[in-house]
């Protein structure tokens, strides 16, 4: 059966990959520039990611709308992106908006094309910033959408195997699994050093100090989170 994975070079897609590639998918690819600060780096990640797992078919989409919309510290560089607030409620700055509905449209258009009858998007709910497109609720909703929305004999399911876990438990699957977490990047802020300090690094660092082992990607600052 032939899957398409939502890579984005994050830790969360590089797992997501490896749970799909050991269930014995024939996976497909998608990556998405969307004006990000850091699209090359996540660009790099992801085309490591596919050579390690051996994904010849890929997809990379330019989606840079999304800048020119704007309303987000990772699209425009005039607002600040948000610090660490790993016990607020409040939705960051850092969310794109509806930014994973325009992906899913994406991969569910790709999907019909080439004959996938599943979609993997490493989304995490109970310990993710808060973002609205990353809650089960949405992902079970838009399995309806795609129902309602392809051809009659089109068969395509959104799966989210890490939605329920946290950072940690994800950092041990990937650990299970071997994944390789150097070539996984997760600053908002830079392309060169993680900067340590975002919302991003600083939910990745507290998962590593959680599981006891060290996050293999070079930082800037590596604060304690725990």
């Amino acid at each position: 059966m032939k899957a398409v994975v939502l890579i984005s070079g994050g830790m969360d897609s590089l797992v997501t990959a490896a749970m799909a590639n050991y269930s014995g998918f024939d996976l497909a690819a998608m990556h998405v520039n969307y004006g990000q600060r850091t699209w090359q780096k996540e660009l790099s990640s992801f085309r490591s990611i596919c050579s390690h797992f051996n994904i010849q078919e890929r997809l990379e989409v330019n989606a840079d709308f999304l800048a020119q919309i704007g309303g987000s510290s990772l699209t425009d560089f005039s607002m600040p992106v948000s610090g660490a607030d790993l016990r607020g409620s409040a939705i960051p700055t850092s969310y794109v908006p509806f930014r994973n509905a325009g992906f899913l449209s994406m991969a569910v258009s790709w999907s019909e094309v080439i004959g996938a009858e599943k979609i993997f998007i490493g989304a995490v709910e109970e310990d993710s910033s808060g973002y609205p497109d990353c809650r089960k609720v949405f992902y079970d909703a838009f399995n309806t959408v795609i129902a309602l929305g392809t051809k009659p004999e089109t068969s395509i399911e959104i799966l989210t195997p890490l939605i329920e876990m946290q950072k940690s438990d994800i950092v041990r699957k990937g650990m299970e699994l071997k994944v390789p977490f150097a070539f996984s990047w997760s600053c908002y802020k830079s392309e060169g050093k993680a900067c340590g300090i975002c919302d991003s690094c600083a939910r990745r660092l507290r998962a590593f100090e959680l599981v006891g082992v060290p996050d293999p990607i070079d930082y800037e600052e590596r604060p304690l989170y725990i």
